[in-house]
């Protein structure tokens, strides 16, 4: 009787040891098996001839609930139903009036709003693949995305057909045809396309039949910015956007929930996690043109939004933002997203409410990522057992001034210590592949780091810098190589040299990206050598990078050098100058600011004030 009484107290008190020993035990219970459901489910879709994919589970939600409210945009709502027919409306249009095939790539050149998503759909239905590009950029970056994919069409807003006008002439040696989603045009080489939109049925279109249809097919084409200066198209498949689709599965996202999402629909964030993410929930998208402060939280309370993104950059501004007295006075009950600090996270939960946030990690074209499922702040993911022997990664040594991995005198890279920041890299295998970029094989090799701990072995390199500690918790710690992030966007540092070696009197130019106390990422700074006999021109550079760069990626401060060092190899020196930053009282050379208002202007110690004080923002 002893005996039993023993057993069943203990029996009780098993519960209480378990969290003391293992407080992340349920939690990490159920996203194992969230992942394991998930596994299954691709497996099922990967093994229907052809393929399912998410325009199937998108008719199969029309049919299901076609009256139910699928965009909010405005003053307007689109219920499952009218986005059917309205893409259907799409792709009667194009199969009319383009030679489009099966399998061509398609090139959309426009900001959020619900269009976008009725011409992917139907793009998707006539069995082309959609190119996503970043409105923001122009000439030369923009020409690139086409030899990228080689994309046969380009359909563009309205309001950018000065960019597309910029470019025509190219566009048309390569066979482009252009179509601007107006019903009006006046331009040779441009057709419109909203009166051929209007002017069809939207009776349902015959699917593509492509048996030869593959969950490995390419879905999408999304472009990362990289170290070549110019953006790569990553290969996103079919098996991809199932796995990023299914992250609001992992974030708890449940069907009668409503989704906010303003992130730009080409970035792999707003389109795969936000819009395709809902599709697949089969939940309603309160769309947005872009991110507004004074206006998300009433915008979550006039749409009962219950689920919002993010990027670390916006967390702040709503934490920037006039605090009110109805701050928790909302339904968000999920925030997803990644690039949040640990100090704004806490304070985001202080003056907000309650809010479930799932911070992940992951690369658009990268073969490994990470979830925070259990909210610990500050951190990126948590790191299982099962998952690093299912999906292998380690977080090695890496030397910031030669760019490259510490090696040991076997040749083989050296992982770092719990707790010390290393270059994640993931291993390339059949469960976790590296599709790499269209039609750009020196890039995708770039991203491949062989004989990592033995001979023959073939790793992806993340470019990051991540350090994990004792309980499995991963912290992102910066970004390496030639590129940074600011306000949400990558940055390339080559793209930015060679748009400033193109003045005459900038000989050399060392792009690199510099911290600020109380912003995310890094901000656009360069160092530059003048042309021997010649002045800076403050007025013509500041006109030049506002006509060839996008805001995010104009160098805030300019600093004045006379000569540039290099590196052993002959590689430009950024991480010094990165440290040096750009206080004036610690740097005798001359240094510019950019001030949207005046252009470059000299930097001062009051300026500088200004920024560190956060009364300046950046």
């Amino acid at each position: 009787m002893y005996a039993i009484f023993t057993f069943l107290v203990g029996l009780a008190f098993l519960p209480f040891f378990i969290y003391a020993r293992f407080p992340y035990f349920l939690d990490d219970v159920r996203y194992i098996f969230n992942g394991i459901s998930i596994g299954n489910r691709v497996k099922r879709y990967a093994s229907k001839k052809p393929c399912y994919t998410l325009l199937d589970r998108f008719l199969d939600k029309v049919k299901a609930h076609p009256l139910k409210s699928f965009i909010i945009f405005e003053n307007e709502t689109y219920s499952y139903q009218d986005a059917d027919r309205r893409s259907n409306k799409v792709a009667r249009a194009l199969s009319q009036h383009s030679k489009l095939q099966e399998e061509d790539a398609v090139a959309l050149f426009l900001g959020n709003e619900p269009t976008y998503v009725w011409l992917w759909l139907g793009l998707t239905k006539l069995g082309c693949v959609p190119a996503l590009i970043n409105y923001n950029i122009r000439t030369k970056s923009l020409l690139h995305c086409f030899s990228c994919c080689g994309a046969k069409v380009l359909i563009a807003a309205a309001e950018l057909k000065d960019a597309v006008v910029e470019v025509l002439p190219a566009l048309q040696e390569q066979n482009v045809s252009v179509f601007i989603l107006s019903k009006e045009c006046d331009t040779e080489g441009i057709e419109t396309l909203s009166d051929k939109i209007d002017a069809v049925s939207d009776e349902p279109v015959p699917l593509a039949l492509n048996s030869n249809l593959t969950i490995k097919s390419p879905a999408l084409y999304i472009y990362t910015s990289g170290t070549t200066g110019l953006p790569k198209a990553a290969v996103i498949n079919h098996e991809r956007v199932w796995l990023a689709s299914s992250m609001q599965t992992v974030a708890g996202v449940r069907g009668d929930d409503i989704i906010y999402v303003y992130l730009p629909l080409y970035h792999s964030a707003g389109f795969l996690m936000g819009l395709t993410g809902a599709i697949d929930q089969g939940i309603t998208v309160v769309l947005k043109r872009k991110f507004s402060a004074s206006q998300f939280w009433n915008d979550c309370r006039k749409h009962n939004v219950t689920v919002i993104q993010y990027i670390g950059e916006i967390m702040r501004y709503l934490c920037n933002a006039p605090k009110k007295d109805i701050d928790q006075n909302h339904m968000v009950r999920v925030a997803l997203g990644n690039g949040i600090r640990a100090d704004t996270w806490a304070e985001f939960l202080q003056r907000f409410g309650d809010i479930r946030i799932v911070e992940c990690y992951g690369a658009t074209e990268g073969n490994t990522g990470f979830v925070n499922y259990v909210g610990k702040v500050g951190a990126t993911g948590r790191v299982l057992t099962i998952q690093k022997k299912a999906q292998p990664f380690a977080l090695i040594k890496y030397d910031t001034e030669r760019g490259e991995p510490v090696r040991d005198s076997r040749g083989f890279c050296v992982e770092v210590a719990t707790g010390e920041a290393g270059l994640l890299v993931a291993k390339i295998t059949k469960r976790a592949p590296f599709t790499g970029y269209a039609n750009n094989t020196q890039q995708t090799e770039k991203k491949r780091l062989r004989d990592v701990f033995e001979k023959g072995d073939l790793y992806f390199d993340s470019g990051d810098l991540l350090k994990m500690d004792e309980e499995g918790f991963i912290y992102f710690q910066d970004r390496i190589g030639d590129t940074f992030r600011w306000k949400g966007e990558n940055v390339a540092t080559t793209e930015v040299t060679d748009v400033l070696v193109t003045l005459d009197f900038i000989e050399e130019a060392n792009v690199y990206g510099v911290k600020v106390r109380g912003n995310e990422g890094r901000i656009g700074m360069a160092s530059l050598k003048i042309t021997e006999g010649m002045e800076f021109n403050s007025t013509a550079t500041y006109e030049h990078v506002k006509a060839y760069l996008p805001s995010y990626a104009r160098p805030r401060f300019i600093r004045i050098q006379n000569s540039l060092e290099l590196t052993g190899t002959y590689k430009q020196k950024k991480v010094k100058l990165a440290e040096e930053g750009f206080d004036p009282s610690a740097i005798d050379e001359a240094m510019y600011f950019l001030e949207e208002s005046q252009g470059y202007i000299p930097m001062t110690k009051d300026i500088y004030s200004a920024i560190n004080d956060g009364s300046m923002r950046l």
